[in-house]
């Protein structure tokens, strides 16, 4: 009796911790998570950096423009023999030369080789946009399993809180007839032990639980990771309205990885473009303006000072660099297989919405067969229970109908979790898992 109300006790504290945790529902953990998930800051932060890059200047389009200043001496002993006359000797020539100015360089034309490196730059911005877009897509949907995970753990504990009920009051009815002698010793025992494997799995399942809450903190990115919390739905709401010919439209239309693969496809091209333009010639400009003073230690010219503009063209082509051809086949051959992992993308994508899809429609049908299953449990539970009072069913008879009864809403509650997880991928492979960010 001590250790049948240690078990109770422990129940009951734990119904009490429950009600004190914080309720919550999907929509305010996707809302929290979208705002300090790390991965998904990490992902933002990744993409300014790709669109900080996308720049005219970043691809060479602009010139370049520089100030420079410079100061030089020199001390030199000259040394001046003529053909006739003596030798001259100067020891003390002391030239300095100060020069400042600004100087332009600006390449022209390249064979169309700065156009496609802006190109490429714009592409990876958009893919930029698209990675995050994936990250926040893988977050929902892991944060909406995990969501329905606790939702099923803590239907879970519930059964297992109500088999102990069940198992107490079977205990409870065994010990009373055990007092009057209608049952045996056998009977209580087997009632006790039944009791306290009710109990111990009861408890162990709140652990299942716990970890559930434990991995919604980690991806809300919360502080306090062991933050109470509990779901605020108390069923696993499944839609059974999906269509596989709009699926499979929004796919091809929707998915981040296909999207993600057209602009790997397209940078592809751009760099094969990028190579070709060494088949053509290239110009460039070159402009400056400065002040040169020399002041010169010997000589007839004391001082010497230039000040003006000065600009000049530079038209060339390149004849040969024994890389050029080797590089424009292995660029193609890029292209190809950028054409080739878009269509197995597709692929992989189109059998995994197929697999989904069946599981999908087969999940359903096991929930409408559970649900009868539930029904017939609980009046097959019903009626045991009567003829059990009466003294006309063994307890072992008993026990296998609680046993039926829980492993029916086992079943359903499995059946619902799977179900709502292949809707989940569903959604997440047509491109509509942010839908749940607004239900």
């Amino acid at each position: 009796m001590k250790y049948l109300l240690t078990i109770l006790a422990a129940i009951g504290i734990a119904a009490n911790v429950a009600a004190q945790q914080n309720i919550i529902s999907l929509k305010e953990c996707l809302e929290t998570g979208l705002k300090q998930n790390y991965d998904i800051l990490i992902s933002r932060n990744e993409q300014r950096i790709s669109e900080n890059n996308a720049t005219a200047a970043n691809a060479g389009m602009l010139p370049t423009l520089a100030l420079s200043a410079g100061y030089m001496t020199s001390a030199d002993r000259t040394d001046t023999t003529p053909r006739e006359g003596d030798k001259v000797v100067d020891a003390a020539a002391f030239d300095q030369t100060v020069d400042v100015g600004l100087s332009l360089n600006w390449t022209l034309f390249n064979g169309m080789s700065v156009r496609a490196n802006y190109n490429k730059l714009r592409e990876l911005e958009q893919m930029g946009e698209l990675k995050t877009r994936l990250t926040i897509e893988d977050f929902v949907a892991n944060l909406t399993a995990e969501y329905y995970n606790l939702i099923q753990q803590t239907l879970r504990l519930k059964n297992f809180r109500y088999a102990v009920s069940l198992s107490r009051e079977r205990l409870r009815i065994t010990e009373a007839r055990y007092q009057i002698g209608d049952f045996s010793r056998l009977d209580l025992l087997q009632a006790r032990v039944d009791f306290n494997a009710d109990s111990s799995q009861y408890m162990s399942q709140q652990e299942a639980v716990i970890a559930s809450r434990i991995r919604i903190n980690e991806l809300m990115a919360n502080k306090d990771i062991n933050a109470k919390c509990v779901a605020r739905d108390s069923v696993i709401k499944v839609n059974g309205n999906l269509r596989w010919e709009e699926l499979s439209a929004q796919m091809t239309a929707n998915n981040v990885s296909l999207l993600i693969s057209d602009h790997n496809t397209n940078i592809s091209m751009l760099d094969l473009k990028a190579v070709k333009s060494r088949n053509y010639p290239y110009l460039k400009l070159a402009a400056g303006y400065g002040y040169t003073l020399n002041r010169f230690g010997s000589g007839t010219t004391k001082l010497r000072g230039t000040l003006g503009p000065n600009v000049g063209l530079n038209l060339g082509f390149t004849l040969f660099d024994g890389n050029r051809r080797r590089e424009q086949r292995n660029a193609k051959i890029e292209v190809e297989n950028a054409i080739y992992e878009r269509n197995q993308i597709e692929q992989s994508l189109q059998a995994d919405l197929a697999n989904f899809w069946q599981a999908y429609l087969n999940n359903l049908e096991v929930v409408k067969l559970e649900k009868q299953n539930v029904i017939a449990a609980k009046e097959n539970y019903e009626i045991a229970m009567e003829r059990y009072l009466l003294g006309d069913l063994p307890g072992i008879e008993m026990r296998e109908a609680q046993k039926s009864l829980l492993d029916a809403e086992e079943r359903i509650l499995t059946a619902e979790y799977n179900t709502k997880l292949c809707e989940i991928s569903l959604m997440q492979i047509s491109g509509n898992i942010l839908q749940y960010l607004y239900e």
